[in-house]
């Protein structure tokens, strides 16, 4: 029996050791964050570029491009609390049926209780010309009766990768009725 209990004890010995991880340690330490030069992403000489193009929301219809995913409480009078998901298209010249050259993808909220300003979180997606897949992403405050309205450009994607700069909204035309609207963007964007 005692020749039995240490086989068992020394095969399960040998089965842990086995098994056991093992502890390798690295002669090079592993840090979250470290500065790289500019010249190891190949970035090129940085530019300012401006971007003029019509933006159209479209809540109507049997295509709508703006669709309400939050309603606002009765209470507000103003709309506070709506969310609106968005898809618009972007196009050179104020008439939507002129070149599409990108679409604004994103969202805007109702953010204010005081007047209507939107929380605007949205991307530029380019499908047309040299910035084809690139985008720009615009991320503020738009005031929406107010003249002009300036947003920050916070990045972007492709050609305009580590995009900084702003935009500057004009309303083109607005529906009371319909709530549908043309905005002028133009767009001062610094990158590589």
């Amino acid at each position: 029996m005692a020749s039995t209990i240490s086989a068992f004890n020394i095969s399960t010995i040998a089965i842990l050791i086995f098994f056991m991880p093992i502890h390798v340690t690295c002669k090079q330490k592993h840090e979250f964050v470290k500065e790289i030069n500019k010249e190891a992403l190949e970035l090129r000489e940085e530019k300012l570029s401006h971007f003029r193009f019509f933006w159209h929301d479209i809540g109507t219809g049997i295509h709508p491009t703006s669709v309400t995913v939050v309603k606002p409480l009765p209470k507000f009078r103003n709309g506070f609390g709506f969310v609106n998901m968005i898809d618009n298209p972007v196009t050179i010249e104020s008439e939507l049926s002129s070149k599409l050259v990108a679409r604004a993808q994103g969202f805007y909220a109702s953010a204010s209780q005081a007047e209507l300003a939107l929380l605007m979180i949205m991307n530029f997606v380019f499908v047309e010309g040299k910035y084809n897949g690139s985008t720009i992403t615009l991320l503020g405050r738009n005031p929406v009766f107010h003249k002009v309205r300036e947003m920050p450009v916070i990045g972007g994607s492709g050609l305009l990768r580590f995009a900084r700069g702003y935009a500057q909204a004009r309303t083109h035309s607005f529906n009371l009725k319909t709530g549908e609207a043309t905005v002028e963007y133009n767009i001062y964007v610094m990158h590589y």
